[in-house]
């Protein structure tokens, strides 16, 4: 439920989408006293989809066998992605843009400020006994798989406040706003059009990115069960995470020295490389002003007081390869994927 005028920006937004790209029908509108009731067709119970994506990237997990269902899941999302920059795209304001996920985020008093920037929050460095603050963080150098970085949230926040600002303009088309895995069903039907409208190419891109690469197959799952739960239809616990394997502290030269694997499952592998090629399209662009846009979901999306030290530091670590210069799209996605379980193996019921 929205309040009226949520409910009607939505059903704006899902009237602009519906003769473009797959969606479920809309019956209609419940009007209560002072909410709006959108009521949308149940794509399951109708037949339409058997399952959402994180539950399609979780099968092929398991079972290599999923992995052609799976391609075609991700090509489709990318391919609607590109249609709407090409056939609804156009250079505009960010301020004309669905501010929720990204301008509300970085305004001054907005969640980043909250999260991380009206108090210090404490680090506890994986394999140590040592506990910085994040300003103090910001006065180490650290090198990351042999690549030096520094990181400083602060200062990231400055930037992401420039980069970002609503004057900017920036290539938008018509979409839905969130391409998540758990609003996105197979066979492909696009669902939850809170945020459909008028979207920045970019954003979408990390959005969808950085949900393959980190938040599903990790971050939800592990700080937000309830919602992986109540949002996926089968919620397969993740079979690998990311993990630093090894971290020396050199307190002299303040200076932190990290070793780390970005584990996935093989399925979830095979989809952020899907994704990427299908993003960039056939004349290999598709992905620039990503990086930005690749930060603020990095930083807003799980409340940072709630990771661990081990998780927090990776967090940061891929925060500040995101905006290092030398960092390529290709290289800040690489992941390492664990060997599939073996067929049959998981004896998870595979819908047809």
């Amino acid at each position: 439920m929205a309040t009226r005028e949520q409910a009607g920006a939505e059903a704006k937004g899902w009237a602009r989408l519906a003769s473009r790209i797959v969606v479920p029908a809309l019956h209609g509108q419940i009007a209560l006293p002072d909410r709006q009731f959108l009521a949308y067709e149940d794509v399951f119970a109708t037949d339409r989809c058997e399952l959402l994506m994180g539950d399609v990237i979780a099968l092929a997990d398991r079972d290599p066998a999923m992995q052609p269902r799976l391609d075609r899941l991700v090509g489709g999302v990318c391919a609607d992605l590109r249609a709407a920059a090409e056939e609804t795209g156009k250079s505009v304001p960010l301020a004309e843009c669905i501010p929720a996920l990204y301008l509300d985020r970085i305004r001054p008093g907005g969640r980043l400020d909250r999260w991380y920037l009206r108090r210090d929050l404490p680090l506890a460095l994986p394999h140590t006994d040592t506990t910085l603050t994040l300003r103090e963080l910001a006065d180490f150098t650290l090198t990351a798989n042999g690549r030096q970085l520094t990181v400083n949230v602060a200062d990231t926040i400055d930037s992401l406040r420039l980069a970002l600002a609503p004057d900017r303009r920036r290539p938008a088309g018509m979409t839905q706003g969130d391409p998540t895995e758990p609003n996105i069903a197979d066979p492909l039907c696009w669902l939850d059009f809170e945020f459909a409208g008028r979207n920045t190419v970019a954003g979408e891109a990390a959005n969808l990115l950085w949900y393959l690469m980190a938040l599903g197959g990790w971050l939800v799952p592990r700080y937000q069960p309830d919602v992986y739960a109540r949002t996926l239809r089968l919620a397969l616990p993740p079979l690998s995470r990311p993990r630093i394997e090894h971290l020396e502290l050199h307190q002299s030269n303040r200076h932190i020295d990290v070793r780390y694997s970005w584990n996935t499952g093989p399925g979830r592998g095979a989809a952020i490389t899907r994704a990427l090629d299908g993003l960039r399209g056939e004349n290999g662009s598709g992905l620039e002003e990503i990086h930005a846009f690749l930060a603020l979901r990095i930083l807003g999306v799980i409340p940072v007081s709630r990771l661990t030290g081990h998780d927090l530091l990776l967090v940061l670590i891929k925060l500040a390869e995101s905006q290092d210069p030398l960092t390529t799209i290709d290289t800040f996605f690489t992941t390492a994927s664990a060997p599939h379980p073996g067929e049959g193996s998981s004896n998870v019921p595979v819908p047809a």
